[in-house]
């Protein structure tokens, strides 16, 4: 029974899987046999449109072909178009840039506008036909025919430009240009070449041809801080858009390629050989006859003569700039679109910075090899006074305040010593001023020399460099990498200040290697000043609708005070750098009878010099440089910065109310004799109170020989002297041989000593 029962179990299990087995190999059997029979059907039906021969290979395989790139194509349109189309993700993008502003000052007068009226403005057919005809047949003759994309043009422009070894003609539509303006930047690359080719077909589709074309003709940067042709008539001619002749349409049309070359109030002659080009055009797109403007060539346009007008451009793009991203916080449903801005300017002071920094870069610049600068004049509230984005509006509209990162050098030391009095140091605490390494770097002070035990006040009066690294290094205390946990702290504090620059974590950043602009330098270091709050550098005190309505005041919506460091540290910094003014690298910028504080800064090579200094009532930054980072000849901040800031703050405090610095008080109101001489009675070099001149060029060794010459030929001359009985002895001449930093001062009997590089 035993061996019975087992044997038909597995029987039974053997009969089913046999089952089980049958059954797929009769479902897969039949199975292949249906999709043979669905081929073979299928096969006979597409037999009916089978085309073999030459109609095969001329119809058929080209058109496959074509199916197959097409498709790949498509996908990779797709692929390129969905960047672009970000772009247009804001469903406000239309009036994104539509804004009208008018600014004043900040006693409520005018001072300029920016923007374009988009709603208000002239419509297309109130536009002289003589502009409209002008510019389609310079920007786009064949823009009521393409789609947005004007392939027989591109393709022309690249065999021109092929030709010319060189760009000499635009391939771009106007619906491209727009594009542009609308959404995208100048730059030159590709991408955004592609994204301008998928932005115009969607404007096409969006908007009809003549919408498009008013668009463009409202939104073209014009130059003179001008957009649109109507504010460039009004600019260029004093006359509406309305009103110009024929000469006058063809130097407008002429603008759309290049503003700041043929801006006829910088370059008439330019502007009018450009404008004889238009008139060219005109002839060869058909739109008029040679005779029709032959008045036009005899009688050239003459632009209002601007060269006494001095609108303060640079103030007023950093505060359109500003009103632009102050309205992308307005509720949705605010529709307005044209505003009354008064800023914080003070037109005084700004004319007084500009004219500061012309004169010294007239004087010197070619000396020194200097051809820019840039500075900001700001009330300890951030509201910026005055703003100076570069020497010439006109020659380059690029605003080295607000846009140029540059390396501050040694002026980003005090958020360094700041720091270190965060975390229990005093001014008087003592550090060791000798070699110090992290990995393969190692600071070195100018002239390559130490000073031994140093306390931190003397360390930041003579700037130098091993302390502020030596602190970083403490800072970190015994975390595996003490260096890089102290700079972050260091890092963690200049944010505090208002510092928004990226401030990468570079063993160098301690001394300045890091990058930062005018704006936010000069304004963070307001915080000294403010026992300690920071505030937000800002141009706009109060907006209003052209109807008077009051939208928006600073006071009342604008970012608060923040605390970022104690009363206390802010006092002792503010006592620290004042010595840096008195006594050391940054005497230039004393204020006699007004406290001031600051700190002067130079970069690798002279690139970069700056000097960042504040009083009780105002903060200061001033930059002097070249915009290619080639060196300047060896200016430091203690010379021209430090000049032009004292000129600047000098204007800044007429017929004001001296207010006191917590930790300085009002200073020492000194006369320059007596100054000098508690100067060198504290153990620094002798001054001397002269203007910046030429950068020096003489030697340590070169001016001891020129001392001792000196000497010697007065000493031959007291001989000379004794020998003639009836001439009285004559008396000694005196020298000094002196200039801006590298040289202290030198007297018969004193030896020139290099006061070193003061950073």
């Amino acid at each position: 029974m035993r061996r019975i029962i087992p044997t038909r179990w597995k029987k039974k299990i053997q009969n089913v899987l046999l089952d089980i087995d049958a059954r797929i190999d009769s479902t897969l059997f039949s199975s292949a046999k249906g999709l043979r029979e669905l081929y073979e059907r299928y096969s006979t039906f597409m037999d009916r449109f089978y085309v073999g021969r030459w109609k095969r290979w001329v119809i058929v395989e080209p058109l496959s072909e074509a199916a197959t790139l097409g498709l790949g194509g498509l996908i990779l349109m797709l692929a390129l178009a969905i960047p672009a189309f970000r772009e247009t993700a804001d469903d406000d993008w239309l009036k994104k840039s539509d804004l009208a502003v008018s600014f004043l000052d900040r006693y409520g007068n005018p001072i300029g506008s920016r923007g374009i009226k988009h709603n208000d403005s002239i419509p297309l057919e109130d536009f002289p036909d003589v502009l409209i005809k002008a510019t389609l047949a310079t920007e786009d003759r064949r823009f009521y025919d393409h789609f947005g994309i004007d392939i027989p043009g591109t393709a022309r422009a690249l065999v021109t430009n092929a030709q010319a070894g060189g760009v000499r003609q635009g391939g771009s539509s106007i619906t491209q240009q727009l594009a542009k303006n609308l959404f995208l930047n100048n730059e030159r690359t590709i991408e955004r070449k592609v994204k301008e080719a998928f932005l115009a077909v969607w404007l096409e589709t969006r908007l009809t041809k003549n919408e498009i074309l008013k668009l463009y003709l409202d939104r073209a940067y014009l130059g003179g801080g001008t957009f649109g042709v109507d504010g460039a008539a009004h600019f260029y001619f004093n006359k509406s858009a309305r009103d110009v002749n024929l000469a006058e349409a063809a130097m407008l049309s002429g603008l759309f390629k290049a503003p700041t070359k043929y801006a006829p109030h910088i370059n008439l002659p330019a502007a009018r050989a450009r404008a004889n080009v238009v008139l060219d055009n005109l002839v060869d797109a058909g739109f008029m006859t040679e005779g029709q403007v032959f008045g036009a060539r005899r009688n050239p346009a003459f632009a209002v003569d601007r060269r006494d007008e001095n609108s303060p451009n640079y103030y007023l793009d950093y505060a359109f700039e500003e009103m632009r991203k102050l309205v992308d916080t307005f509720p949705k449903s605010y529709t307005e679109r044209v505003f009354v801005v008064r800023t914080t300017i003070d037109m005084n002071l700004q004319r007084a910075a500009e004219n500061a920094v012309e004169n010294q870069l007239r004087q010197f610049g070619r000396d020194y090899h200097a051809t820019q600068a840039a500075t900001v004049v700001a009330d300890l509230d951030g509201g910026v006074r005055a703003l100076v984005g570069g020497r010439d509006y006109g020659a380059s509209q690029f605003n080295r305040a607000t846009d140029a990162y540059r390396q501050p050098g040694s002026s980003f030391k005090p958020y360094v010593y700041a720091t270190a009095l965060l975390n229990g140091y005093k001014p008087t605490s003592i550090v060791v001023d000798g070699p110090v390494c992290i990995g393969n770097w190692c600071p070195q002070n100018y002239g390559h020399s130490y000073s031994g035990s140093v306390t931190l006040t003397q360390a930041i009066t003579r700037s130098i460099n091993v302390v502020p690294v030596k602190l970083s290094i403490a800072l970190g205390g015994k975390t595996p990498n003490p260096a890089k946990a102290g700079r972050k702290k260091i890092v963690e504090v200049a944010r505090r200040f208002g510092l928004t620059a990226p401030l990468p974590d570079t063993p160098s950043l301690p001394i300045g290697s890091d990058e930062v602009t005018v704006l936010e330098h000069a304004v963070a270091y307001a915080t000294f000043p403010n026992r300690g709050k920071a505030v937000t550098p800002h141009a706009v005190l109060e907006v209003r609708t052209g109807t008077g309505d009051l939208v928006w005041r600073w006071d009342r919506d604008g970012a608060q005070p923040r605390q970022a460091i104690p009363a206390s540290v802010a006092a002792d910094m503010a006592e620290m750098m004042s010595h840096v003014v008195s006594e050391g690298t940054a005497r230039r910028a004393i204020i006699e009878g007004i406290p001031t504080a600051g700190k002067t800064g130079t970069t690798n090579a002279y690139r970069d010099a700056w000097f960042v200094g504040y009083t009780g009532n105002f903060t200061c930054a001033v930059w002097y440089g070249n915009d290619d980072y080639s060196p300047t000849n060896r200016m430091t901040g203690g010379s021209l910065p430090a000049q032009t800031w004292h000129d600047i703050m000098v204007a800044a405090h007429q017929g004001v109310e001296v207010k006191e610095v917590p930790g300085i008080g009002m200073g020492q109101k000194l006369p320059p004799s007596a100054r000098v001489a508690a100067a060198t009675a504290a153990g620094a070099p002798k001054i001397i109170d002269t203007k910046p001149g030429p950068p020096p060029v003489l030697t340590r060794r070169g001016a001891d020989i020129l001392v001792r010459i000196e000497k010697q030929l007065d000493e031959a001359a007291k001989s000379a002297a004794k020998t003639s009985a009836a001439e009285p002895p004559k008396p000694a001449r005196s020298s000094s041989i002196a200039g801006p930093e590298s040289f202290a001062a030198a007297t018969p009997g004193d030896k020139a000593a290099p006061a070193g590089r003061k950073n």
